[in-house]
């Protein structure tokens, strides 16, 4: 059976069971965002290529990651292709819940990735997820409201610089805000871009022997900048806004500036998805004096199958070849246009004529700032973990949903910058005393 009773009755508790697909039919679990739209949309040609149909469930990124999180975990066998990030990639292949992706045609060239998107999807070398698009984090910017305030982008803009810069460009009577951060609480929306600004500021979340340091200078120092520079320039109900939020607000024109992931380059150049698309300017992440080499998070999104998927298992390798393959993405630049084909990822890509020729103001910039990262040392301290901008334990999906709980609520002003740095550092130490990383 493909589902046990165990697993089904703890997947209709959660409201969450899909009916089961036949065999020349699986289930899509992936995100809303603008790239796997554009995917579901393309699939038609799969299908008719193929005769292998295709069901969605396209849900909000942190609906999703609950969702996976539960089906994966009790082995209910949902969905046979599941969008995941790096952090749950790298968790769930060496938890054995994840197939290898190591069998594919010649022709679909492993060696065309980007070799820091690929590893952050494999353990020993062996993919577990097939990279839909990689990422990183850069500054967009409105160029026309910078020359507009005679200030200049520096070529390495300091943390400093960016909250300056954002209290100059803000104009609240024409509804323009300086800056927009994600306020959505999440361990995949606000926790990773906090964790990168303490980064920045020299921080870490643990020691070298686990103990948490979420007390820390560098954690008060990046929560002071975030809270500051978002109550003077940024947008009003900010802590509901996540990656697709913001990416509406600075597309439309409300927002001067906006730190987050790379992937968004294209569509901002978009004149048919952007309102800004001739005035945004690409930066990179802002560094800081006890940083200097600071540069975000590392990681993708990618399409998997877990280990529970075995009627329809070569079906959704199948549609995964497909959809992470060359061919994809000079489909995607053919039918929607080059500015939105999957970014991050395939070499071959980046060297298409048709690409260069759109791409020019941020291909490169998108490059260094993948490649800047360097997630077995994401910190100026020596740590005992790796990545960039989130973990590689289990513990992290909790400790970091609460934690950008806590923040969002000091977002709000429900809670106090003191109360939110002894609350979340005590959870903490509860949580990773109580797994046993360390003792109090």
């Amino acid at each position: 059976m493909r589902k046990s009773i165990m697993a089904l009755g703890v997947a209709l508790a959660l409201g969450t069971v899909a009916p089961a697909a036949s065999a020349e039919e699986i289930v899509i679990a992936t995100v809303n965002n603008g790239d796997m739209i554009i995917m579901q949309k393309l699939s038609k040609e799969f299908e008719e290529k193929t005769g292998i149909k295709l069901r969605w469930v396209v849900l909000e990124e942190n609906t999703l990651r609950e969702r996976l999180a539960a089906d994966i975990a009790t082995k209910a066998g949902q969905y046979d292709v599941i969008s995941v990030n790096s952090y749950q990639t790298l968790l769930w292949a060496k938890m054995g819940w994840l197939t290898k992706l190591d069998d594919f045609s010649a022709d679909y060239d492993y060696d065309d990735f980007i070799t820091a998107t690929r590893d952050s999807l494999s353990v020993d070398g062996v993919m577990y997820g097939a990279p839909f698009y990689g990422e990183s984090l850069i500054t967009f910017y409105r160029k026309d409201l910078f020359e507009k305030a005679g200030i200049e982008m520096p070529a390495k803009p300091t943390m400093d610089d960016i909250a300056g810069f954002a209290e100059k460009i803000t104009d609240r009577e024409n509804g323009i805000n300086g800056i927009c951060l994600r306020g959505k609480p999440g361990w995949g929306e606000n926790t990773p871009l906090i964790t990168t600004f303490v980064s920045a500021l020299g921080g870490e979340w643990f020691d070298m022997e686990w103990k948490p340091r979420l007390t820390s200078e560098p954690w008060r120092e990046a929560l002071t900048w975030y809270l500051d520079v978002m109550k003077k320039a940024g947008p009003a109900g900010a802590a509901t806004n996540g990656y697709n939020e913001n990416r509406v607000l600075f597309s439309s024109g409300k927002c001067g500036m906006w730190i987050d992931a790379t992937v968004t380059a294209g569509y901002l150049l978009d004149p048919k998805e952007s309102q800004v698309s001739e005035t945004t300017g690409f930066a990179p992440f802002p560094i800081t004096d006890k940083n200097p080499d600071a540069a975000g998070w590392s990681g993708a999104w990618a399409l998997a199958i877990p280990t529970s998927v075995t009627d329809n298992a070569t079906a959704a390798k199948k549609f995964i070849e497909w959809a992470t393959s060359k061919e994809y993405a000079r489909l995607v630049g053919e039918r929607e246009g080059w500015l939105l084909a999957p970014s991050g990822t395939r070499k071959s890509t980046y060297a298409a004529a048709e690409y260069q020729q759109v791409a020019e103001p941020f291909a490169d910039k998108v490059l260094a700032a993948i490649s800047a990262v360097n997630p077995t040392k994401p910190t100026v301290n020596e740590v005992p973990y790796t990545g960039a901008g989130f973990i590689d334990i289990p513990e992290f999906q909790a400790l970091g949903t609460t934690v950008g709980q806590n923040i969002a609520a000091a977002l709000t002003g429900a809670r106090t910058l003191d109360e939110v740095l002894e609350e979340s550092q005590i959870y903490v130490e509860r949580t990773m005393e109580r797994a046993g990383y360390y003792k109090k």
